[in-house]
């Protein structure tokens, strides 16, 4: 880093200077962690985190007074983002939004200057943007009750084995865990969420005392969300490595399923302050294949009639 001339700092990242306006600023309060604090973070982690953020729509979670302000969410890109940020128009009911695109270590730094604390990628990529190469289970406990997370995944996990899918897990830095199961984007997303939905209601049945499919949180009755919800168009879930607004500065972290037999384990361990160990793991670095969804929808079929 260097000194502006306006008092900001100037990162170079790559064929780019990105400028980091009030770099002292503290966005995370209870832990001193500044501006200049986040844009570092994601300079540090950006070759990790940009193979899954490239190609895909950003909503992007901006907090510019610290995180005990509500801030707001930001989908169309503003006038005054550089030209050099890539860009992507897709169309909403109404019209069309121009989403912002990730592509590079300084889009991600430049984005991380205007208090972006939070990423949220979409689960296509623009150039097919209704058939997603992700499908994403969120395990949403009433609590923070952890056990019941890693007790759910564990579950899941035996699911998608039966159903001969790969699956990933990731702590969101909230509460709970997602798990991912990479596609071939054959399927459009209404097909997705529906053999989503249909996958969870199965888990839900097999222990009904623990977890619900119920999206309204009074038809819950202190059981684990099994939420699908995420899996549609222009829907998002955080990105791997992303911090999140909450204090201590957590971050979404890939993990192998081993890492789920870790006692001290929670949606919360790994934080931007990490970095270091964060980086020196890389438990996505082998990740399995996408796969199609009709094999899998058969053999889905055949567990549901098994009931």
């Amino acid at each position: 880093m260097t000194a502006a001339r306006s008092g900001a700092k100037e990162i170079r990242v790559g064929r780019h200077t990105v400028e980091v306006g009030r770099p002292e600023k503290v966005l995370f309060p209870a832990d001193g962690i500044t501006k200049a604090d986040l844009a570092d973070y994601y300079r540090r982690v950006a070759a990790r985190m940009l193979p899954h953020l490239r190609g895909r729509p950003l909503m992007l979670e901006q907090r510019p007074d610290g995180i005990d302000d509500p801030g707001f969410m930001r989908k169309d890109v503003p006038g005054h983002f550089p030209d050099w940020l890539a860009r992507v128009e897709l169309p909403k009911e109404d019209g069309t939004v121009t989403y912002a695109l990730c592509e590079d270590a300084a889009s991600l730094v430049y984005l991380a200057s205007q208090a972006c604390v939070t990423p949220h990628r979409w689960l296509s990529r623009a150039d097919r943007p209704d058939h997603p190469d992700r499908l994403v289970f969120d395990l949403d406990p009433p609590g923070d009750d952890f056990d019941a997370v890693r007790r759910t995944a564990r579950r899941l996990r035996v699911l998608l084995d039966e159903l001969e899918l790969p699956s990933l897990p990731m702590s969101t830095g909230s509460r709970g865990l997602h798990v991912v199961v990479p596609l071939l984007r054959r399927d459009s997303f209404d097909d997705v969420r529906a053999f989503a939905r249909e996958a969870a209601d199965l888990l839900a049945d097999r222990y009904p005392d623990e977890l619900t499919t119920a999206a309204r949180k009074r038809d819950r009755r202190g059981r684990l969300y099994l939420d699908v919800q995420r899996n549609g168009y222009a829907q998002t879930a955080v990105a791997p490595y992303a911090v999140r607004a909450r204090p201590g500065a957590p971050v979404a972290a890939p993990l192998a399923w081993d890492d789920l037999d870790d006692p001290d384990l929670t949606a919360r361990r790994w934080t931007l302050p990490d970095a270091d160990q964060l980086l020196a793991r890389d438990p996505w670095r082998d990740p399995p294949r996408g796969r199609s969804l009709a094999a899998a929808r058969r053999r889905l079929a055949a567990l549901r009639s098994d009931r």
